[in-house]
């Protein structure tokens, strides 16, 4: 099988690794994800992964806490998500780093974008946790940011739904799917796909979106080979 696309990005989101469970991790839902990328890898895909933290922890649930704190919590959450994918894809046999944007050398390795690098050459996939390492910015800006840092061909954003609808699927059920948007789509109409710092990340910087649902997981591979899955956002 041929692939599509040579590095990409993979966002994940912390509620996609709950599962069923809603919240916190479900290991056999990490696992199967887990599965398919070391599946994409082994037709030589380099992988980035961002990583969510959702299911651990909603800043803007918080309450009257302070933003930054709570957003911080939140990089705290996304970290034990990519420690957990990072030792499930280890279990498989498949070469993992683990990078976060706030530094802890105990546990994970700072980022740096020339390092990450030299581990996809060297086929690696790499998890990014903390997201942008600062307070007030989504995982989704984190992922379009790392997306457009190490140039990765497109942005995979896994979801629970299976596509970029009009309206939500979910309580609409003459919601309108969209097979191929315009990053300018979005932004305009205000799909909801990302936040617009994000959108606008990966539209100054050509960086398609593919939106498409993980609760197949094989969705991951049917992307990188081309496949026409979700909805394509792209100028």
């Amino acid at each position: 099988m041929e692939r599509k696309y040579n590095r990409i990005l993979l966002k994940l989101s912390g509620e996609v690794l709950a599962g069923d469970k809603k919240q916190g991790i479900d290991f056999e839902t990490v696992e199967n994800v887990c599965k398919i990328i070391k599946k994409c890898t082994d037709i030589g895909v380099q992988i980035g992964i961002v990583v969510g933290g959702g299911n651990f922890w909603r800043g803007r649930s918080s309450g009257n806490m302070d933003r930054t704190r709570a957003d911080h919590i939140g990089m705290l959450a996304t970290t034990m998500n990519a420690l957990t994918v990072a030792d499930t894809l280890e279990a498989m046999d498949v070469p993992v780093r683990v990078q976060t944007a706030i530094e802890m050398r105990q546990i994970a390795e700072p980022y740096i974008r020339n390092k990450a690098i030299r581990h996809f050459e060297k086929g690696r996939v790499v998890i990014f946790g903390c997201g942008t390492g600062s307070p007030y910015f989504s995982t989704d800006t984190a992922a379009s940011l790392r997306a457009a840092e190490i140039k990765a061909d497109v942005m995979l954003k896994a979801t629970n739904v299976d596509g970029v609808y009009d309206k939500d699927p979910n309580k609409f059920n003459d919601a309108v799917k969209f097979n191929s948007l315009t990053h300018a789509d979005v932004v305009a109409k205000g799909l909801g796909v990302m936040d617009s710092t994000a959108a606008a990340l990966c539209k100054d910087n050509n960086i398609p979106i593919l939106v498409f649902n993980l609760q197949d997981p094989e969705n991951i591979f049917r992307a990188v080979t081309g496949e026409e899955i979700g909805t394509l956002v792209v100028d």
